[in-house]
């Protein structure tokens, strides 16, 4: 009885330990479910508009003038913020950065925010979330999350350069696929830099446009010939998964 009692004892400490730690887990995903409904509480993602954008472009122009560098900074943060919760205007914020910051600083600012704030909603969904459906996954999603490992970087890239699928999407789905952090955070990086310098582009020559209250369409932005760009470096990055499963065939017929 003393045995059961004293087992009993030992063991009420580590499960209060694991009930805690799942706690700690969720606590990040808590404070970003936070964060993005205060954003949408106090109507924030309104100033994520084209329309927002012409009302305030002098003010934005002028803040950017005082605070110098810190304008980065703080820009870099309120995209990695963006990003992290999902919020719609990406586009809008992107050309933001390009209006100004100009072309290139704003790419960097752009992919840096960014990637800072898929990183986090990958580390996030994974904490939270990628051990437990790993477990539970069946034989065919585990053999997907084998596939996908393998030629994680390429695939990602893909995903990166062509927007088949919402960025929140290809953020979430990595985590859950066990995903190396180093390679999601270089596949994110690099595939997204194209994509942002045109978009910054557009934006650097925003700024007579806005002045002259002339009419911008967003539609123009992704031309026939830059999404064809955007595709041929979209398969430049498949083609050596391509080839190994070529390969791989070939010598399985070989043999």
């Amino acid at each position: 009885m003393k045995d059961h009692d004293g087992a009993q004892a030992r063991g009420g400490p580590r499960m209060t330990k694991s009930s805690s730690g799942t706690a700690k887990r969720f606590i990040p995903l808590v404070v970003l479910v936070a964060i993005g409904i205060t954003i949408f509480a106090l109507d924030l993602d309104e100033y994520l508009t084209f329309e927002a954008l012409k009302e305030n472009h002098a003010l934005l122009t002028d803040t950017v003038a005082r605070l110098g560098l810190a304008a980065i900074l703080v820009y870099m943060l309120i995209y990695a913020v963006a990003t992290a919760v999902s919020l719609p205007g990406g586009l809008v914020l992107t050309i933001v950065g390009g209006l100004l910051f100009g072309t290139w600083i704003g790419t960097i600012a752009v992919v840096i925010g960014a990637t800072i704030g898929a990183t986090a909603i990958f580390l996030i969904a994974k904490t939270a979330f990628g051990d437990t459906l790993r477990a539970r996954a069946g034989p065919a999603i585990q053999k997907m999350e084998a596939g996908f490992q393998e030629n994680a970087f390429n695939y990602l890239l893909v995903l990166r350069l062509i927007p088949l699928f919402p960025f929140w999407l290809v953020n979430l789905v990595p985590a859950l696929l066990g995903v190396r952090l180093g390679t999601y955070m270089a596949a994110t990086f690099i595939g997204i830099i194209p994509g942002t310098f045109v978009i910054a582009l557009t934006g650097a020559g925003l700024g007579s446009v806005l002045e002259n209250n002339e009419e911008f369409s967003a539609e123009g932005i992704f031309t026939p010939e830059i999404l064809a760009a955007l595709v041929g470096l979209a398969v430049l990055a498949i083609l050596p998964v391509a080839y190994k499963k070529i390969k791989a065939r070939k010598d399985g017929a070989g043999s």
